[in-house]
């Protein structure tokens, strides 16, 4: 059988002496700060609202459900960020585990996903409209409002350029201050005084069926704001004690932010004046949701705090996407994916000045007036749950060539997990069809053009005919074929041809069979893989 040459990036002496020279600053409290502040951006601004309109009162169902598929899913990212620590891991471990094919494609998604941290920095400029209106109009930015969006953009990048220790400080100031204003808003709005049965009048608990409360995942937007409780992984590199620090700050992470968004989502319910609901939550719509709600109560400081802090929680959620990016291309650079001149970690601050240079250009790029802050972080979920996607598989094939070595287990290694990667896949496959086709036939096509660019690598690259790593690797092109072909014959969005809830089941039943046969696959290429870092145990 043909064997998977070992990539340059794996374990070559440049590589082991740039990952040296990152610093080993973060604590426990850093890298929550850092997950946290991901999580609570633009997404607690306007989740409630949409959540509402979606589901109703059972919203709060969403919130609770989200929280524990993304813990079961942090479970496994966890696992590899405790046992595998790596700058940019979450781009390296599906490399490490499945081969180049895979690798690629998923490094794709994470460099189109820079694209959140463009989203994050566009909602800051809408927001500032408020204050500003030149800045935004018609759902794009003027020509002004892109000038100090670019300008905001440089800033955030000079704010990563120094060091890791001077990140973590400014974002722990920034994340106390994102905490502080939304306990603030929902202390304010119970005091103004709260309406009863809100979670049985106007039509109920689950006044357009439970099923609604799937729809509002995705489509109130509370995946988006989940989102982001992978970030400390990004960061296990630059950890202190990874195995104790990073699980712990990741799951601290989203247990803070769930609790965060089910007070606001029970304040918003529970404070939305009477007159507002003649037509049901439906009918309840709001330009800037707690802005304009402060507003209608009479509390104009509280208005005035919120809108000062649409600018600063979104900015808060750039600053840590800015220093994320660099991560990712760092890690894009050792996987071949970019040129290793964007490797090159600066010796006095371990900091990854080329790749932050890198994402500023592809931020910039993002932030032409192309479409709004909606356009963008439409597609982005569906980015980032393919990562997490493949992150269970990766967890699942190095736990299984372990077994078949005879590896023992190692410290690190979470109880459980061998169960918990396949439900995550199956749930991270679950939400990204309930995000919806109009979404799905956007994102899926563009994280495709990730073949094309394998090819082009693989020609410029000596070793096997790709066809051996095509075939290590097909089970992700069927996957994303299979999921597109789903969504448009479901009833999320689709032609509604296979109806509910048999298009979920489905989706169920064939995220199960590709990932065993992903897992197959990956266990394969690193049997047939030289000795490296992607068949070393863990560490």
């Amino acid at each position: 059988m043909p064997q998977s040459p070992p990539p340059e990036s794996f374990a070559t002496p440049a590589v082991l002496a740039e990952e040296r020279r990152l610093r080993k600053d973060l604590g426990f409290w850093g890298l929550t700060a850092i997950g946290f502040s991901n999580i609570l951006g633009s997404g607690w601004l306007f989740a409630a609202m949409y959540a509402a309109q979606t589901a109703g009162p059972a919203a709060l169902l969403s919130w609770i459900a989200a929280g524990a598929l993304c813990a079961l899913l942090a479970l496994v990212m966890v696992e590899l960020g405790a046992t595998r620590p790596e700058g940019g891991g979450t781009v390296r471990w599906p490399l490490y585990a499945s081969g180049r094919l895979v690798g690629t494609v998923i490094g794709w998604s994470v460099l189109l996903s820079v694209g959140g941290t463009a989203a994050e920095i566009s909602a800051i400029m809408q927001y500032a409209a408020h204050y500003l209106p030149g800045l935004h109009s018609g759902g794009r930015l003027s020509v002004s409002g892109l000038g100090v969006a670019v300008g905001l953009s440089v800033l955030l990048t000079a704010l990563n350029w120094f060091a890791v220790r001077m990140f973590a400080r400014l974002n722990n100031l920034v994340s106390l201050f994102k905490v502080a204003v939304p306990v603030v808003t929902v202390i304010a709005l119970f005091l103004s005084g709260t309406h009863s049965g809100r979670l049985t009048d106007h039509g109920g608990f689950a006044p357009y069926g439970y099923a609604a409360c799937l729809t509002a995942l995705a489509g109130g937007g509370i995946v988006y704001s989940v989102n982001g409780f992978q970030a400390p992984l990004d960061f296990s590199g630059e950890a202190r004690n990874p195995r104790r620090n990073v699980p712990a700050a990741v799951l601290t992470g989203i247990g803070l932010a769930v609790l965060v968004y089910l007070a606001l989502q029970l304040a918003f319910l529970f404070t939305v004046p009477e007159s507002l609901l003649t037509h049901g939550w439906q009918g309840v719509n709001f330009e800037s949701p707690f802005g304009q709600l402060a507003l209608v109560l009479n509390l104009h400081w509280l208005a005035t705090l919120l809108y000062a802090d649409a600018v600063i929680s979104p900015g808060g959620s750039a600053y840590v996407g800015v220093a994320i990016d660099a991560r990712h291309t760092y890690a894009l650079a050792k996987n071949g994916l970019l040129p290793r001149f964007f490797m090159r970690i600066d010796a006095r601050s371990g900091m990854a000045h080329r790749a932050l240079v890198l994402n500023l250009a592809v931020i910039i790029v993002f932030l032409l007036p192309f479409g709004g802050w909606q356009d963008i972080v439409s597609v982005m979920g569906d980015m980032y749950l393919l990562i997490y996607a493949a992150s269970a598989v990766a967890v699942a094939v190095f736990r299984a060539h372990d077994r078949e070595r005879g590896v023992p287990r190692t410290e690190g290694q979470a109880p459980g997990v061998h169960w918990i990667a396949p439900v995550s896949f199956i749930v991270a496959s679950e939400f990204i069809f309930w995000s919806g086709w109009h979404d799905l036939r956007l994102a899926l096509p563009l994280v495709l053009v990730g073949v094309p660019l394998f090819l082009v690598q693989r020609r410029e690259t000596e070793g096997p005919e790709p066809r051996h790593e095509l075939r290590q690797g097909a089970w992700l092109i069927c996957y994303l074929a299979g999921l597109t072909v789903l969504s448009r014959l479901g009833t999320f969005g689709g032609s509604g041809r296979l109806p509910a809830p048999y298009d979920s089941v489905t989706v169920g039943a064939v995220a199960l069979i590709v990932f065993v046969w992903a897992v197959r696959s990956g266990v394969d290429h690193l049997r047939t893989a030289p000795a490296g870092p992607a068949a070393a145990p863990s560490v």
